[in-house]
């Protein structure tokens, strides 16, 4: 079976023993030199001031959200496409999430759809760079601003995109990544990060992730946790960080050849090959998603579906109130993941193209 993602082939030739070692020998696991010196290195790299590593991204949405000021039956805007993450980071605030619609093309917030929401007078809104492609972020940021709503970006999936020299990351008032293994940029468990250009935002971040503290047992603010990358996750992502562009640009020519291949098929494909995509998920959309999908597995293809609930139909919050959300509810029936990840055979690549091709041909729909 053709995987949808291999830890063992993206990490080949990493030596992550060496990683491993500089911790073991320094004695000093939690907030030592490795996170000091990977928060700066990813600070340069993503083009902010300030890094503030934690243990998982959902505790950097939802530490964000507390930054910018959103406390319990405050509004947040944010789409419900992209696996609940940002919902639950703004349900465990006890704020609402208010979903805005999606672009057909991209599957990204819409930022026409995003008026509607102003509207309602959000406090902030997430907005999220959607299987590795950078959203519209510009137009949403210039109406947040002008409305007087904070706005968070999230990452997770879209390490190192970039659009006219600026990086996933740095538009917003601060920017959440993820490190789970499966990211571009993925450590061997947990991590995350909150980057952000304001002093204080990067204060307040630092004192949630311990406990809430000003100094050591003296708790200043509400509402910390513990949140804290550990050295050895540190260490394996410095080691990783320098290889982020060329494992993207890998990504890119993988999805280049599945958009040339599947040209003239009757699919919706990923609208950018250009770096402000960098293939985090190469998604497809089909109304015969699951035949295709059966069709793959018997020739030796994973897939996978990202994602198939919208989070306002999930079953724990379906009965609360939200707008139209025709886009999003046809894309989380349609959408299918296919393997694209760094390492990824060139003959492996060939076969799920003529996996997805023969589906077609099979059925004598063109």
């Amino acid at each position: 079976m053709i995987p949808l993602f291999s830890a063992s082939i993206a990490n080949s030739g990493i030596d992550l023993q060496a990683a491993v070692a500089r911790v073991i020998d320094s004695h000093w696991y939690v907030l030592g030199k490795e996170v000091a010196e990977f928060e700066r290195e990813f600070a340069a790299h993503v083009g902010t001031r300030h890094c503030a590593s934690l243990a998982n991204g959902t505790d950097a949405l939802e530490l964000a959200l507390r930054c910018v000021g959103v406390v319990r039956g405050d509004g947040v805007a944010c789409v419900a496409n992209a696996g609940f993450y940002g919902s639950t980071a703004i349900h465990a605030i006890g704020a609402k999430p208010l979903y805005v619609d999606v672009d057909v093309s991209s599957m990204n917030m819409s930022a026409e759809a995003f008026d509607k929401v102003i509207e309602l007078r959000p406090k902030a809104v997430i907005v999220t760079h959607l299987y590795g492609q950078l959203a519209d972020i510009e137009a949403i940021l210039n109406k947040a601003q002008a409305a007087g709503i904070r706005v968070i970006e999230d990452c997770a999936q879209s390490h190192g995109a970039m659009r006219k020299g600026r990086r996933a990351g740095s538009f917003a008032d601060l920017a959440c990544f993820s490190f789970y293994p499966t990211k571009n940029l993925g450590a061997l468990g947990d991590g995350g990060a909150v980057v952000c250009n304001d002093d204080e935002f990067d204060a307040t971040v630092r004192q949630l992730r311990q406990y809430g503290w000003s100094g050591k047992y003296d708790v200043a603010i509400p509402h910390g946790r513990n949140s804290r990358l550990d050295e050895m996750q540190a260490a394996i992502l410095r080691n990783k960080l320098p290889l982020l562009d060329e494992w993207n640009s890998q990504r890119r020519s993988i999805a280049a050849r599945y958009n040339e291949a599947f040209t003239g098929l009757p699919l919706l494909l990923p609208p950018s090959l250009d770096p402000d995509f960098v293939a985090h998920l190469y998604v497809v959309r089909t109304d015969r998603r699951d035949e295709l999908r059966a069709h793959l597995k018997a020739k030796g293809v994973a897939s996978d579906v990202h994602y198939p609930i919208p989070d306002h139909l999930q079953s724990a919050y379906s009965s609360q109130p939200h707008m139209p959300l025709s886009n999003t509810e046809s894309a989380c029936r349609s959408v299918l993941t296919l393997p694209c990840f760094p390492g990824l055979a060139d003959h492996h690549v060939a076969t799920v193209i003529e996996a997805v091709r023969s589906f077609f041909d099979s059925s004598g729909i063109r």
